[in-house]
């Protein structure tokens, strides 16, 4: 499949060379305080490039793409499509910016921007939805920017940080993204 290729960045394949940078977060509390229960304990490079083997085989129906610096494709993230229900028309979305530095820079929004395009125009699922702690506020605006609805939340669901949070489902449909896009058109 070819790369989607934003102003900033590409979304590009995942690759064997991705487990250095990759390993420089999955241990790092700040960034993954934010993350699933997955990353609750240490993970071993055996994990981590367990993961790399899965997603560069599609394995599980997860679909997912590096987020790379556009002209030197080096790593900043990883977004990625989970539990793809092709029947219903709907997937979930996950997404990390792997370094501090890179983080508040715009480059999850514009990652967003690209896989929405490509969720509606080229796979023709009707629905993405995701999960965020509500403590997360950078990643709260950054999905309300993109369009993405509070659709529910699980109160006091998590465990984190000594003490409950909630948990914010959010979602954007396709004629909302449209709408969305139609309204960019004419700026």
């Amino acid at each position: 499949m070819p790369h989607l290729i934003g102003e900033r960045i590409r979304l590009r394949e995942y690759r064997r060379e991705d487990l250095l940078p990759m390993r420089e977060w999955v241990n790092d509390p700040v960034i993954t305080e934010s993350l699933s229960d997955t990353f609750l304990y240490p993970q071993t490079i055996q994990d981590t490039e367990a993961f790399i083997e899965g997603a560069m085989e599609g394995a599980g129906g997860h679909r997912g793409f590096i987020i790379a610096h556009r002209h030197t494709e080096d790593y900043i993230g990883q977004i990625d499509l989970f539990e793809i229900d092709w029947k219903n028309r709907v997937a979930e979305l996950g997404l990390v910016i792997g370094s501090q530095v890179n983080q508040g820079r715009g480059y999850g929004t514009e990652a967003i921007r690209l896989l929405q395009r490509f969720v509606f125009q080229s796979l023709n699922l009707n629905r993405l939805q995701l999960e965020v702690y509500d403590y997360n506020r950078p990643a709260l605006r950054c999905y309300e920017k993109c369009g993405f609805i509070e659709e529910g939340r699980l109160r006091q669901r998590q465990f984190r940080n000594g003490g409950y949070c909630d948990l914010i489902l959010m979602a954007i449909l396709r004629e909302e993204y449209e709408r969305q896009e139609q309204v960019q058109r004419t700026l």
